[in-house]
């Protein structure tokens, strides 16, 4: 079983520190570990020293937990102390998204950048084709660097390592995408004119919530000043209770002596916080007008309050799920551990860094300050540096020794009389080797010249050669004198011919690239479909062998072009039942493309001054692959009547009388035909071939053909002198 190492994910909220540790297991998150601790008092109140609670719990924290110290950590900061920022940059290539998330930053980022901490990320679905930015969405996120700073002082004081730093908001995200919407996520299909129905998940804490909304492609998110803390405050104030007395008595409503006015007197906070969250979705409807949200899910422990999941759901109109279960994540030994259930809804933002930190998140940005990398990286290299260092040292020493015991034995009046032999013989060598390649270069150039200047007429000729065949290929009827029949002589739907619209052209450098597996089942397809058109194969073997030759087909490879033709024609009666639609496309476009030849000038001259023409196969041309990319049905449509008169059409009398239209003149035409239209689009493949291959391929052939029919009448005389 693949499994990767594992991860710890640590948030530090108001009420409690939350700690979730996980690791990946054949692609699904398995919680390994978990801790939970409540600060003695909230973080908030006026009495707390926030910096001694949260360093009293982190101290806690480690000594239950050891590995967090050796293991990747992965924090975050709430939604407020942060910025985030979605915006869609102009189609621009992939690598200079830098700079426009950078100037964009400039104009977003209230702070001179080198006060903020930042990082930004393109958005899942984003189009992007041959290093192309197309339709994208990126995210800019940030934060002050001091703010960052002091969000990591605590794990610093307990020498605490923090891999990634997340805001709140973001990991959310990253959860709701991992955990309820990775299947719309692996497809990497958005189509922003009908985008998937949105999710709205409601992050509520104790002095502040965070709302989310996302269809898992793009992401909307705002802070509401509004959290569980209001509804203490307010049995506080009007029960004139203590604030521990009244977070009590919050938390166990039910079984207050008299429920009913624990509600009335929360009931103002209800309202106000269903308020909140009605003005975010009407104000996220306004900016998105094509946003269908299915329904919303609640976390944090103040969901377990009664009554709020269904006053919401009941004021907003959603179906509203409290998120006390994580739909793929594992570990039945953490999970059913009472402390965990009872505290599920909290522990959503952990699990969201975890995932981060396991590598299966989607936004993988981090607001750790890059000095602090920079150090560690540098940390991390010192041994390495030393022992490379020392090895350096110890190699270089040897080396000195060896070199010193081989000069100790050695004289340089020695070697003087050889070496000059050696320098001369050299500078022998070094002169004929230039001299031989300025010739070489010389003969290149003459070469490259001499092609260029033979070769430039054929390659003038390529694409009109191409364009005469291809034009010779599309089916069409030859009317006597050249006249177009009128519709009453013969029908459109009589009409064999077919109609190009367009032609559009690609260059591959390899033509593998455009047979994918899905042209080459479609071209399968359609060599089948043209085999039973045009009943080429009379016995199931000629067909059973035809089929094995279809699945062996390798396709096109090296460079190449492939023309795209969008035609339509009106051959559609349904009398003409099997030689309709995309079947009047096979027996005749793809059975011509197939078959037919083209006679084409080569460029020479006969005894009377005439072009001497050749024949040549579209195959011979390099024309190849005939496809029928889309197999369509024809649809009823109006055209234009080439019969139809103007004047004809009175609607009025000369008495201002209307006209009965039922009544209309004897020959009367109307302006509008109703036919039905077939529009598709074919494909052929074209790899240049020049008169001058050509010509020396059928000649080619030609000798081939001697060759072997001169071998056959020897082998028939010599059995004919044998026989007698």
């Amino acid at each position: 079983m693949a499994s990767s190492q594992s991860v710890w994910g640590v948030e530090i909220g108001q009420t409690a520190l939350k700690a979730l540790q996980c690791k990946l297991e054949d692609g699904r998150a398995v919680a390994t570990a978990f801790d939970y601790i409540e600060y003695p008092k909230i973080l908030s109140q006026p009495e707390a020293v926030a910096e001694d609670l949260i360093a009293d719990a982190l101290k806690q924290f480690l000594e239950r937990n050891e590995s967090a110290l050796t293991e990747k950590v992965c924090v975050s900061v709430p939604g407020q102390s942060g910025l985030a920022k979605f915006f869609k940059p102009p189609p621009v290539e992939v690598k200079k998204i830098a700079d426009i998330v950078r100037y964009e930053a400039k104009q977003q980022i209230p702070f001179d950048l080198a006060d903020v901490i930042w990082d930004y990320q393109m958005m899942p679905g984003s189009m992007v084709e041959e290093g192309y930015a197309l339709e994208s969405e990126v995210g800019l996120f940030a934060m002050k660097r001091e703010q960052a700073y002091r969000q990591l002082d605590p794990f610093n004081a307990v020498d605490m390592e923090v891999s990634v730093v997340q805001m709140a908001p973001v990991s959310l995200y990253n959860m709701l995408a991992f955990d309820r919407l990775q299947e719309r996520l692996d497809a990497d299909i958005f189509d922003a004119d009908d985008p998937p129905p949105s999710i709205v998940i409601l992050s509520i804490g104790t002095d502040s919530s965070d709302l989310i909304v996302t269809n898992g492609f793009r992401i909307w998110q705002r802070s509401m000043p509004i959290g569980g803390n209001h509804f203490t405050r307010q049995l506080t104030k009007d029960l004139k209770l203590t604030f521990a007395k009244a977070e009590h008595l919050k938390r166990h409503a039910r079984d207050a002596t008299d429920p009913k006015l624990i509600f009335q007197t929360m009931r103002p906070v209800f309202n106000d916080l269903v308020t909140e969250i009605q003005r975010s979705i009407g104000f996220f409807r306004s900016i998105d007008k094509k946003a269908e949200i299915g329904e919303l899910v609640i976390t944090g422990n103040t969901v377990k309050m009664p009554g709020l999941a269904s006053y919401i759901g009941k004021n907003l109109g959603l179906e509203v799920q409290v998120l006390d279960r994580f739909n793929r994540l594992d570990g039945d030994d953490i999970l059913e551990i009472p402390t965990f259930r009872d505290n599920a809804p909290t522990f959503a933002v952990a699990y969201g860094l975890c995932l981060q930190g396991l590598g299966v998140a989607q936004i993988q940005t981090s607001l750790i300050p890059r000095e602090i990398l920079t150090q560690r990286l540098i940390r991390a290299k010192k041994p390495w540096t030393l022992a490379g260092l020392t090895a350096l040292m110890l190699g270089m020493s040897f080396n000195y020794w060896f070199v010193e015991q081989s000069w100790s034995t050695t004289r340089d009046d020695l070697w003087k009389s050889s070496l000059s032999q050696v320098d001369n013989m050299k500078s022998y060598r070094d002169g004929h080797v230039s001299k031989d390649g300025e010739l070489e270069t010389r003969l290149t150039y003459l070469n490259a010249m001499g092609k260029e200047v033979s070769g430039n007429a054929e390659r003038r000729l390529k694409w009109l050669e191409v364009i005469r065949a291809v034009n010779a290929a599309v089916p069409r009827t030859a009317y006597p004198d050249g006249k177009v029949p009128t519709p009453k002589e013969l029908p459109y739907s009589q009409r064999k011919d077919i109609h190009v619209t367009s032609v559009d052209t690609k260059r591959f450098e390899d033509l593998a690239d455009w047979w994918t597996d899905d042209v080459k089942t479609r071209h399968a397809e359609e060599l089948n479909s043209w085999a039973r058109v045009t009943n080429q194969h009379a016995s199931e073997e000629e067909k059973a062998e035809f089929k094995a030759d279809i699945a062996a087909e390798t396709g096109p490879t090296g460079k190449g072009w492939v023309i795209e033709l969008r035609c339509y024609h009106y051959y559609n009666d349904p009398n003409n039942r099997g030689e309709i639609e995309s079947d009047h496309v096979r027996k005749y476009m793809t059975t011509s493309f197939m078959n037919s030849t083209v006679d084409l000038p080569t460029g020479q001259k006969d005894a009377n001054g005439q072009d001497i023409t050749e024949t040549f196969t579209l195959e011979e041309m390099g024309v190849k692959y005939p496809l029928l990319l889309d197999d369509n049905r024809a649809t009823a449509t109006q055209i234009p009547n080439p019969d139809h008169d103007p004047s004809a059409m009175i609607t009025e009398s000369p008495l201002g009388g209307a006209i009965d239209q039922n009544n209309l003149p004897e020959g009367f035409e109307p302006p509008m035909l109703q036919v039905r239209k077939l529009d598709f689009v074919y494909q052929i493949v074209w790899q240049e071939k020049s008169i001058a291959e050509r010509l020396a391929a059928k000649e080619e052939a030609r000798l081939a053909a001697e060759e072997a029919a001169t071998a056959a009448q020897q082998a028939a005389d010599d059995q004919a002198a044998a026989s007698q």
